[in-house]
Order: C-alpha cells, then sequence, then structure tokens
C-alpha cells in the first residue's frame, strides 16, 4: 500500500492521551507550572522561610528590595509589626492551599455522591434536590458569619462553610451528569443481567461520571481559595498572629498609603493563584471532556 493510497490518507489521527493534548497548551502548561511552584513553596515553608514568620523586628513595615531604602535581609519588606513578608507569604499560602483542598474535597465528595444517589435512585431524587435546593440559598459568606458566632473565628469555621457551599453544586453538576448516563443502553442491560446495584453504580456510573465531576472541581478550586480568603478578608478566619493570605491583606489595608506592598503582595499572589487555577481547569475541560473533543 503506497503512501499516497487513499485509504491511507483518509485514516482518521490518532487520539492523543489527554496529558499530552494538555501539554500542547502552552497556557494550560504555564498554569500548572505556576501552581506546581507554588504548592512547593507552601509544602516546604517551614525549610525555606528565611524568617520566623511570627517574630517581629524593628524593622517596621520596610519596603521590598525594588522599592525606596529596600534590604535584601527582607526581599519583600516587612509587615506592621516587623515580621518579614516573604516567610509570611509562604505560610499564608500553606493554610490557604490546604483550607481551598479540604473544603473542595470535602464539599465535592459528598455533593457528588448525594447527586449520583439521586440520579442512581429515583425515589431519592425528589428528597435530594429539595435538600439541595435548600442549601443553595445560603451563601457561603452568611454561613460563615453563622458558624463563626457558633464556633468562634477560626480556619475550621471557614472550611465548614466553604465545604457546605460546595455540596449543592456538586450535588446539581453530578446529577445532570449521571442522568444522562442512566439511560445509556449498558446500563440498561446490566440491571437485565442481573448486575449487582453496587457494580452498576461503582463500575459503571461513578466510573464514567468521574472525570467531568473533577472537571468541575478543578474549576470550583479557584473560586473557593477566592471566597476563603474574601471570608478571611472580613475577619471570619484564621487568627493573628496565623498567616493567612486574606488576611495578610487585611491587615495592610490600613498602611496603603505609606506601606501599600503589605496589602498588595498577598492580595497578588491571591490572584496569580486563581487565575493559575481556572486556566488548569479550562484546560482540563478541553481535554477531558468528550463533546469538546474535534
Amino acid at each position: 500500500m503506497s503512501i499516497a493510497d487513499p485509504e491511507v490518507l483518509d485514516a482518521p489521527a490518532p487520539v492523543l492521551p489527554w496529558w499530552q493534548r494538555l501539554l500542547r497548551d502552552p497556557a494550560a502548561l504555564a498554569a500548572a507550572l505556576v501552581l506546581l511552584v507554588v504548592g512547593i513553596c507552601a509544602v516546604a515553608a517551614p525549610v525555606i522561610a528565611p524568617h520566623d514568620p511570627f517574630a517581629s523586628s524593628r524593622a517596621i513595615m520596610q519596603p521590598p528590595v525594588w522599592a525606596e531604602r529596600g534590604d535584601w535581609l527582607y526581599p519583600l519588606g516587612t509587615d506592621g509589626q516587623g515580621r518579614d513578608m516573604l516567610s509570611r507569604l509562604f505560610y499564608g499560602t500553606r493554610l490557604t492551599l490546604i483550607i481551598g483542598l479540604v473544603s473542595v474535597g470535602v464539599g465535592g465528595a459528598f455533593g457528588s455522591l448525594m447527586g449520583l444517589l439521586a440520579a442512581f435512585q429515583p425515589r431519592l431524587d425528589p428528597w435530594v434536590m429539595r435538600f439541595v435546593d435548600v442549601m443553595l440559598s445560603f451563601p457561603a459568606i452568611l454561613l460563615g458569619l453563622a458558624l463563626v458566632a457558633v464556633m468562634g473565628p477560626g480556619a475550621v469555621p471557614v472550611v465548614v462553610a466553604l465545604a457546605v457551599a460546595t455540596v449543592p453544586d456538586c450535588a446539581r453538576i453530578a446529577r445532570s451528569i449521571a442522568v444522562s448516563v442512566m439511560k445509556q443502553d449498558y446500563m440498561e442491560a446490566g440491571r437485565a443481567l442481573g448486575v449487582s446495584s453496587m457494580t452498576l453504580f461503582t463500575r459503571y456510573l461513578l466510573a464514567n461520571c468521574i472525570s467531568s465531576i473533577m472537571i468541575f472541581i478543578s474549576l470550583r478550586f479557584g473560586q473557593i481559595i477566592l471566597i476563603g480568603a474574601a471570608l478571611s478578608f472580613l475577619g471570619l478566619g484564621a487568627r493573628p498572629p496565623t498567616a493567612e493570605l486574606g488576611m495578610m491583606a487585611a491587615q495592610g489595608r490600613d498602611f496603603l498609603l505609606f506601606a501599600p506592598h503589605i496589602a498588595i503582595i498577598p492580595s497578588v499572589l491571591i490572584f496569580v493563584i486563581v487565575l493559575a487555577a481556572n486556566v488548569l481547569g479550562d484546560a482540563l475541560r478541553d481535554v477531558l471532556d468528550p463533546r469538546l473533543r474535534s
């Protein structure tokens, strides 16, 4: 068979694995690299932090090295209590990422399970979805205020509020995906052949919904980071002297006129993390969602 054979020319191009298609997207690759660097710095914060993030010094509101009177001892300057901004950024990023990951993981798991069960057992569908509608009526910030009033301020109430706020969205997405899967012929064939409900749920329904659910969770991660930072900015999150990006930005709002770096630097880092998470989530949706493949 020659190269010019029409059968060869009409042969479909091979489908690349999803990770190879992801690597061919420069924006996704840059976003993944940014998140990887941020994650490594957060995990290795106790090792790479140049100073104690809670120790005060006499260099109060020291500007960064690129500003006037900058000192390389504090590359990103110091805050209103003379604490090293770079060290606090490492520790604050770690806490911010932990809050986001735990909230998305717990809320996504519970919400996805509720949505899948609602589609798998039609008798549960009205009850589950009415419960989801009730949960959607509580904004995350209002729920955070209520939990802080009961539990006191701290990172735990923020995680609970964000996880609860994630449950209804994940439940609705999982249910909509699972309903379409339940209509497929292989699900009806499995029931007719006497396949157990557990096997149908795990090996057929969950296996065919997990990629779409993970796409939504990856997109939700950036939103959770932003909402968690907003709650901390309002004073509902971690308490001083704990380092957290939203709280660090809030602590710098009183010094915007003469030490703007105290609020700007953590705010920019929040922006970068959220932007990278959204770009990577969009890229994962493009390569994992079969409806978007050419």
